[in-house]
């Protein structure tokens, strides 16, 4: 294992007109994150400044993570109590994964240095909205689904290196305007040859974090996300610690990121998910709904990766992404228009039976890392797939059907949801 550092540093953050940029430390290695942002006012007002300085503490956990400093050192940088509890939560559960993954144990790493807070007054307007979107079938839902009175825009991050296709082609369906933002890791993060630590980090709280600073530069009252129920359950519990590679997406993030938000700017500015009781399940059924979408929408990962050599230019029908998803739309879908959309049926194929049965709960492995839903969704789905009887061949499935207990109604609201009651039809 790379040894770890001993002092990671917040150098500063420099915030212009459309720009913000943090500048980080680790054991004397220097690192820079630019975002660029389009089609918002200026961002050095006091609201939106202290909305840059929550995503600049968090954006740093990218730059964190190369040595897994024992200290973080804040270096004056501007805290509140309910910030330093984001940035705490973050480090220890957001690198939930990555420290699994490492054998490390970030509950020792020491947090110091805040500079002095100042929350800062801004007047939003709550009926203009902005909902982060990826091109799956979550912020589809979202977008289709908000109160039609709301002015709704979307808002996309693409990295530096050129917009993601896949997104693009979604985004246009909706006929939303788009702001935007343009980010700009170090790039000394996106080789292989550095000898850093390397994993997954909470990216929706740091689009969450950019989507706040956005919609309070552009008047907006409100940061819609599309974080659904299952995105609370962990994938595994290691001794007293419960890691889940979507805990940025998580009802308890959530919750911290809305307290975080509210110390900035007071409560002008409301930032929940618009799916949180809603199992996928209900999402599934939702999209089957929203035909236009249909050949354009993408949710494999494969189709973004930063280089865009790299990405694919359709489904890869081969990751657990690409699986869940075709298990989760199969009850309301027609057999051939599943097809088409994935050129391949990753459901029916034997060769995929073993991470089938990890999705449905019946595996010798947690539940994958990746942004799939919980076993109890993926058993649900599959009964009501062997239900409809159009996949008989697939004799495979009957069989671990039988293996696992759907839930009990799958389209009812679960859970507590922080939605404001105007964001509703």
């Amino acid at each position: 294992m790379t040894r770890r550092a001993q002092r990671f540093t917040y150098v500063g953050l420099e915030v212009s007109r459309d720009t913000v940029t943090g500048y980080y430390d680790s054991d004397g290695r220097a690192f820079r994150e630019t975002v660029v942002f389009d089609g918002v006012g200026d961002l050095r007002t006091p609201a939106t400044r202290n909305l840059a300085t929550l995503w600049y503490l968090i954006a740093g956990l990218s730059y964190y993570k190369t040595g897994a400093a024992h200290l973080v050192d804040l270096r004056g940088t501007p805290a509140g109590p309910r910030g330093l509890d984001l940035l705490r939560a973050a480090l220890v559960d957001g690198l939930g994964e990555f420290a699994y993954r490492n054998d490390l144990d970030l509950r020792d790493v020491d947090v110091v240095g805040a500079g002095e807070w100042a929350s800062a007054s801004t007047t939003l307007d709550p009926a203009r909205v902005l909902t982060p979107f990826g091109g799956g079938i979550d912020s589809i839902v979202s977008v289709s689904s908000l109160a039609a009175d709301l002015d709704q825009a979307l808002f996309v991050v693409s990295p530096s290196s050129g917009r993601f296709d896949a997104l693009e082609a979604a985004a246009a369906v909706t006929g939303l305007p788009t702001v935007r933002a343009t980010r700009s890791l170090d790039e000394s993060l996106l080789g292989d040859g550095e000898p850093f630590l390397r994993g997954h980090v909470p990216v929706t709280a740091m689009v969450t974090l950019l989507a706040s600073v956005a919609a309070s530069a552009d008047g907006r009252g409100g940061v819609v996300m599309s974080n659904e129920h299952s995105a609370s359950v962990p994938n595994l519990v290691r001794g007293d610690r419960a890691i889940n590679h979507q805990w940025s997406k998580s009802f308890a993030a959530e919750l911290l990121i809305g307290d975080a938000v509210a110390e900035a700017v007071g409560a002008t500015l409301d930032v929940a998910s618009l799916l949180r009781d809603r199992t996928e399940v209900w999402v599934a059924r939702r999209f089957s709904e929203l035909v236009s979408y249909h050949g354009v929408f993408r949710s494999c990962n494969r189709a973004f990766a930063q280089s865009p050599s790299a990405r694919a230019t359709t489904w890869c029908g081969e990751c657990d992404k690409c699986l869940f998803i075709d298990l989760v739309l199969a009850p309301f879908f027609a057999r051939d228009a599943l097809r088409a959309i994935f050129r391949a049926e990753p459901l029916a194929s034997p060769a995929h039976e073993a991470r089938l049965r990890t999705l449905v709960g019946l595996g010798d492995e947690h539940k994958p890392f990746d942004c799939v839903g919980d076993p109890d969704e993926s058993a649900t789905a599959l009964h009501l797939v062997v239900a409809r009887g159009n996949w008989a061949d697939a004799t495979h499935l009957a069989e671990l059907a039988r293996l696992v207990r759907p839930m009990s109604d799958p389209f009812e609201p679960r859970g507590p949801s922080r939605v404001p009651a105007h964001w509703l039809r």
